[in-house]
C-alpha cells in the first residue's frame, strides 16, 4: 500500500470532483465546486498546484490546458482517513467507531443487512486463520 497522504477538507472536495469526473480541467473542477460554495478559479488552481506537489493529483504535462487527475484511489484515501480517525479518536477500537457511527446516523435496513454480511465474512476469515 502506498504511503498515505492525508488531504485537507478542501483537497478532499477537489478529489471528490476528480473521482467523479475523471481527468478534467481546473475550470470544470471550479464550476462543480462553485455550485456548493463561493470560490474563485485562481483559488482552485492554486490548491490543485499544491496538491500536485504533494502527490495527491497529477497534471497532464502534454496538454496546454490544466488537466488534472486524482493520483490516489478513492478507496485508498477513505481507508487512510478511517484508520487515522480510528487511531486518534477511538484508540484503535473498531467497536467504538461503529457504535458512534450508528448512533450518529442510523443505518437503513439494506445497510444493516450489508453490515451483518460483512461481519459474517470477517468472522469466517478469523476462524480460518
Amino acid at each position: 500500500m502506498k504511503q498515505f497522504i492525508k488531504p485537507t477538507s478542501a483537497e478532499l472536495e477537489i478529489l471528490a470532483v476528480l473521482w467523479e469526473l475523471g481527468p478534467t480541467s481546473v475550470r470544470n473542477v471550479f464550476e462543480r465546486l462553485s455550485e456548493k460554495k463561493a470560490t474563485t478559479y485562481t483559488t482552485v488552481l492554486k490548491f490543485m498546484q499544491i496538491m500536485n506537489e504533494k502527490g495527491l493529483v497529477k497534471r497532464d504535462e502534454k496538454s496546454r490546458a490544466h488537466i488534472y487527475r486524482a493520483a490516489i484511489a478513492q478507496e485508498h484515501t477513505q481507508k487512510g482517513l478511517v484508520k487515522d480517525l480510528l487511531d486518534k479518536a477511538f484508540r484503535g477500537s473498531a467497536l467504538r467507531l461503529v457504535q458512534h457511527v450508528l448512533e450518529t446516523k442510523p443505518a437503513s435496513r439494506e445497510e444493516l443487512a450489508e453490515i451483518k454480511r460483512m461481519i459474517a465474512e470477517a468472522e469466517a476469515r478469523e476462524e480460518s486463520k
